[in-house]
């Protein structure tokens, strides 16, 4: 699981991240919404360890990720909203150069590159150049690349942005069957997306938890579109106002 505390992000006098809290229970997929310059990247290289907080406390499978940085690199797959690709190198070059940095070992590699390939379908491209692939074979080569050390939390940011409808479609299943005994904190901008896996919402804006809850809770009497308006529409005042 994840358990955010406090969580706050200062560049100089901007504060992007502002006293952010949210948990997400192993097997659980949560919705990470908001609009544009919310905060919701900051947060998550944060819980990736990719980027530094100013304050606060996050805990990945009991593990502090500014105590326990290594222990949470072991245990966290990251997708970022562009896939950090080497255009240059084929998928299954691609694949074993990342096992390696992750620490798998040698004799490890193999089987895990044939695992992710297997289960991200891209077994008909692994000799292809990844600057050569589709943005929906991109994107799946980003979640093989995320998913190699098997861990038990993933962090995906617009993992269905710039796809066909095919694609999306297929994305989302296979993202459903990724969860199972894993956490995962799903960003996106398509709120459908959100309806059909997730579980439970946490909106942000202006930096700050606007509500969080469970899907089923927040759209019984409206849909998630009127939902994320109303914390987002009139901005941090009015989000505070509609959880009073």
């Amino acid at each position: 699981m994840i358990e955010v505390r406090d969580l706050t992000k200062r560049y100089g006098d901007l504060l992007a991240v502002d006293r952010v809290s949210f948990t997400a229970q192993k097997g659980e997929i949560v919705g990470f919404l908001g609009p544009n310059g919310a905060g919701k990247t900051t947060t998550m290289r944060i819980i990736t360890g990719f980027l530094p907080a100013t304050s606060g406390t996050v805990t990945v499978e009991g593990f502090d990720i500014f105590d326990d940085a290594h222990e949470v690199r072991k245990r966290i797959g990251y997708l970022p909203e562009n896939p950090p690709l080497y255009s240059d190198m084929t998928v299954t070059s691609y694949l074993e150069f990342v096992g390696r940095i992750k620490g798998l070992a040698r004799a490890a590699l193999p089987e895990a590159v044939d695992r992710v390939i297997r289960r991200c379908g891209l077994t008909e491209v692994t000799r292809r150049v990844l600057g050569h692939l589709s943005k929906g074979f991109r994107q799946r080569v980003g979640l093989a690349q995320a998913l190699i050390h098997e861990p038990g939390v993933l962090v995906l940011d617009e993992p269905t942005i710039g796809l066909d409808p095919r694609q999306i479609r297929e994305i989302r299943s296979l993202i459903t069957e990724l969860a199972g005994e894993r956490t995962v904190i799903l960003s996106t901008h398509i709120l459908q997306e959100v309806v059909q896996i997730c579980r439970k919402v946490v909106i942000i804006n202006e930096g700050h938890v606007a509500v969080e809850d469970q899907i089923e809770n927040l759209t019984r009497d409206m849909p998630l579109e009127e939902v994320f308006m109303r914390f987002i529409g009139g901005g941090r005042a009015a989000a505070e106002e509609a959880t009073a």
